[in-house]
């Protein structure tokens, strides 16, 4: 996914993008990139573990089969020597962790810390309950769209996934910001159609995008 940082034009882009968004409607839109959504030391370090867990059986057993022998204190010592080299590798090295935890778990963490934007950012306070939320986890290769109750009243589950589909394309193109700004438009659009603005409509949330 995206490696390049976004630059502070990008920055002015995407806030331009969700302004002119929301010139056509009485819902809000909020933009939140991370660069990872865990830490994930422990999850990381119990399948490491397992793996070694596993390797070592079979070298016992490969040893075993080509009749050879180790003494138990000595193959302890190095199932243990094996395992404090990798937690090490996994403290100081935390890109690693990543890579050993299993999809599923990242998609969890990802979307637990939308849910958790969402919250924080208060996007799930704006009066008509229109507010949304296009949340990027850049490490998880994960992108969501969180509607408040008020949108997901009126617009279908596939309408976000359209979006999601489109804002990975550009994010896996290493164009997140073009990603964000053509979410914001097809976003906005939809908003527009149901939520049209109206008279003494008001800003309730910051235009800009955060980076966490």
């Amino acid at each position: 996914m995206a490696t390049r940082p976004i630059s502070a034009e990008d920055h002015d882009r995407i806030a331009e993008a969700i302004r002119a968004a929301e010139l056509k409607t009485d819902g809000e839109i909020y933009c939140v990139v991370a660069r990872a959504s865990d830490g994930y030391f422990f999850p990381a370090a119990f399948t490491t573990t397992l793996g070694l867990f596993i390797a070592s059986l079979a070298v016992a057993y490969g040893l075993e089969a080509w009749w050879l022998t180790i003494r138990l204190p000595h193959f302890v010592l190095a199932q243990l020597l094996a395992l404090a080299s990798v937690f090490a590798l996994l403290w100081f090295l935390p890109a690693l962790r990543i890579h050993f935890v299993p999809r599923r778990l990242r998609y969890q963490a990802a979307h637990a810390n939308a849910v958790k934007q969402f919250l924080a950012r208060n996007v799930h306070r704006t009066q008509a309950r229109t507010g949304v939320l296009i949340f990027v986890s850049i490490a998880e290769r994960y992108a969501e769209v969180v509607a408040d109750s008020g949108i997901d009243a009126k617009v279908g589950q596939h309408v976000w996934d359209g979006v999601v589909r489109d804002l990975t394309k550009h994010a896996g193109d290493d164009r997140l910001a073009d990603g964000f700004v053509k979410s914001i438009e097809s976003v906005g659009a939809v908003l527009a159609e149901h939520f049209p603005v109206t008279e003494g409509d008001s800003n309730e949330l910051d235009d800009h995008l955060v980076e966490i």
